[in-house]
């Protein structure tokens, strides 16, 4: 296919390179020239903007990091939306389902489909081809696309209803936020009573408390006290809240989600909006006294 790519970051890079390696035409956008030539040394071609990529090809993809940024390149000023040639418009980027219902109704006026396909698994499942893939939108449209997403990772069609994918995609990121943070605590309260860290997440995994957190962030990241698994505790944050904000339009009882929300802002506040999502682990140290994993 010949594939429009927009946002070429941590997540969108490799993405990218993946459809270029399985034989795809893209022509690329990013606001830094660095990640534009590093795909254009691989054969794609380069454009000056979201609406030049649209004027070439009837298919684009963009990865973005916030709601206002997929809002403007889809339908701002010298956006997709002004493209002469974009049909479709795939939004890989979590930004909600009320924000993905705004940019379709926007695009339709356009005849331009917007296809909501946000992906889980970190820069690593976007590295091997191994995301979780969520697309909603026309089923047609769905089938088209699928032989190229199923480069990037295991594909699921979540329903046609605009926002559906968004919706799936905050589940499993509430989950994901709550597994990191439920951990940290578990683990700090380990070391302070003397346990060592590393067995306790070993036991861990072995048990019934596993999950995504134990079995990949705390051996890779957080033990080792090298808090780089790529993924930015803003865009945890981010995804946190658009959940929160779902759960209180449908009316949910929601004690943990709001306990976890909490516990994120306390990070985000004490971290910082570009530090490792991992590093959700030292305000809770700080106020136990203890420090998890390293040398200590």
């Amino acid at each position: 296919m010949d594939i429009g790519f927009i946002g070429l970051g941590n997540m969108g890079l490799p993405m990218a390179r993946r459809l270029i390696e399985a034989g795809h035409n893209l022509v690329v956008f990013d606001t830094r020239k660095e990640a534009v030539d590093k795909l254009v040394a691989r054969g794609a071609s380069a454009a000056t903007s979201p609406k030049e990529v649209a004027d070439k090809v009837e298919t684009v993809m963009a990865s973005l990091p916030s709601l206002q940024a997929s809002l403007e390149v889809a339908t701002g000023a010298n956006g997709v939306i002004e493209g002469s040639r974009a049909k479709r418009f795939i939004d890989l980027s979590t930004v909600g389902s009320q924000m993905a219902s705004k940019i379709h109704g926007l695009l339709a006026k356009r005849d331009i489909v917007q296809i909501d396909c946000p992906v889980s698994g970190g820069v690593g499942g976007a590295e091997k081809g191994t995301l979780a893939v969520m697309v909603s939108g026309p089923k047609a449209e769905f089938e088209l696309l699928k032989p190229a997403l199923d480069v990037i990772g295991k594909v699921f069609f979540i329903g046609e209803k605009p926002g559906a994918a968004q919706t799936m995609k905050l589940a499993n990121n509430f989950l994901s936020a709550t597994a990191i943070v439920a951990t940290s605590e578990a683990v700090v309260m380990g070391v302070k009573a003397g346990l060592d860290p590393a067995v306790m997440i070993d036991v861990i995994n072995a048990g019934s408390g596993m999950n995504t957190a134990s079995r990949d962030k705390f051996p890779r990241s957080v033990l080792p006290r090298t808090f780089d698994f790529g993924f930015a505790t803003g865009l945890m944050v981010k995804d946190v809240r658009l959940a929160l904000e779902e759960m209180k339009q449908l009316g949910l009882s929601m004690e943990v989600a709001d306990a976890v929300g909490r516990l994120w802002e306390t990070v985000i506040a004490a971290e910082g909006a570009e530090s490792d999502f991992t590093a959700a682990i030292k305000p809770i140290e700080r106020k136990a006294g203890v420090v998890v994993g390293g040398k200590n």
